[in-house]
C-alpha cells in the first residue's frame, strides 16, 4: 500500500515524519533517509496495533497542495 507522508525539519535536529492517514503515526530521524525508514516502521507497527475501524480507508484520489493564506 502507498501512504502519503509529510516530512519537515525537526526543531533541534533531523527530520520529523507524519502519516496523516493513520492517527498518531509519527516518527523522526537524524537524516531524511532515516526518518523515512523510521516512518515506514511506524506505519507497519500502527497497522498491526490499531483497531482497523480507526484507520480511514485509503484513497488514491487524495493529494497535497501548499496553500498560502494572506494575513
Amino acid at each position: 500500500m502507498v501512504y502519503h507522508v509529510y516530512v519537515e525539519p525537526g526543531e533541534d535536529f533531523g527530520y520529523v515524519a507524519h502519516c496523516p492517514a493513520i492517527p498518531g503515526c509519527h516518527s523522526q530521524g537524524d537524516s531524511l533517509e532515516e526518518a523515512l525508514d523510521n516512518i515506514r516502521d511506524a506505519i507497519r507497527g500502527c497497522l498491526e496495533a490499531l483497531d482497523p475501524a480507526l484507520i480511514p480507508p485509503r484513497s488514491d484520489r487524495t493529494f497535497a497542495v501548499d496553500l498560502e493564506i494572506a494575513g
